[in-house]
């Protein structure tokens, strides 16, 4: 099967300060959630990068461990670990809590990529969904600046780049119910994921 021309991103530098423990390692009907999207990006990407400051705690999966370049804790500070190691020009990027990540998604995110897009974005009812998106390698002079000017907000590197957003309507193609963007914040996200439908 061809790998795609992207690599994988998997974010596992969060504080976990709501769970009290590490979400990658959080398991859901047996599975730790790591284990799930490991699987997922294995199929997909033929580079995996995981972006953590606690390198130790991974090194029984196969990937390429990294770990951020500013010290600072932010989703941003990670993406542009990960971008910055990744050897092609983009990047899928996920946070290590979303247990029910579909491939087919993803397949529809990198599908809409073209040269002249710097990030395709999926948009739900929710919102945007910054942390399950392709980003370009050319990004990661504009997140600099952002960064450097103490500024964290991945919404706020939107304007500056060039997006092209992916609708709930294209995305529920793939996943009608939109779980892939359900992610484990609280104990009770946790004990609600044993319930739901993959």
């Amino acid at each position: 099967m061809r790998k795609n021309s992207c690599s994988g991103i998997i974010l596992a530098g969060g504080l976990n300060t709501r769970m009290g423990e590490n979400k990658a390692f959080l398991t859901i009907r047996g599975e730790r959630i790591l284990d799930r999207l490991y699987r997922t990006f294995q199929e997909l990407f033929d580079e995996i990068i995981l972006v953590t400051n606690k390198p130790v705690q991974y090194l029984e999966w196969d990937l390429k461990i990294v770990t951020d370049l500013y010290p600072v804790r932010s989703a941003l500070v990670g993406i542009h670990a990960g971008l910055f190691y990744a050897s092609h020009p983009h990047a899928f990027v996920a946070a290590c809590d979303l247990p029910f990540l579909k491939k087919g998604l993803v397949e529809i995110l990198l599908g809409e990529l073209e040269p002249r897009w710097d990030i395709i974005l999926p948009v739900t009812s929710d919102g945007n969904q910054p942390l399950c998106a392709v980003y370009s390698k050319k990004c990661i002079k504009q997140i600099e600046e952002q960064i450097e000017q103490g500024n964290f907000k991945i919404a706020d590197l939107f304007p500056e780049v060039r997006v092209k957003k992916a609708p709930e309507s294209l995305l529920k193609s793939a996943d009608p119910e939109l779980v892939s963007f359900f992610n484990i914040n609280t104990q009770k996200d946790l004990e609600a994921a044993e319930q739901m439908n993959e």
